[in-house]
């Protein structure tokens, strides 16, 4: 049962690596949520807990990834978002 747990979260916490990678690349994050990023972030975190609390390493591991991989996405959406002063709002 652990198994499928653990390929279960490596798939879904795959699924992130091609947005992080073409975030970095393009530093284009308008199109990319900032609400849903910072909800997805605060339910990794509670996720990563429970694993925490049940003792599911398949739980603990695929989400500690997940968290750390959506927090960047979170975190080029906040500073590569940024505009200078000034300049015009889309």
């Amino acid at each position: 049962m652990e198994l499928i747990g653990i390929v279960a979260g490596c798939c879904t916490t795959a699924s992130f690596v091609p947005q992080v990678v073409r975030t970095w690349r393009t530093r284009s994050v308008g199109d990319i949520s900032l609400r849903m990023y910072l909800l997805l972030c605060v339910g990794v975190l509670l996720w990563l807990f429970y694993g925490a609390l049940v003792g599911s390493v398949a739980v603990l591991a695929a989400n500690a990834v997940t968290l750390l991989l959506a927090a960047s996405v979170l975190g080029m959406k906040l500073v590569f978002g940024r505009k200078p002063p000034g300049s015009p709002r889309p």
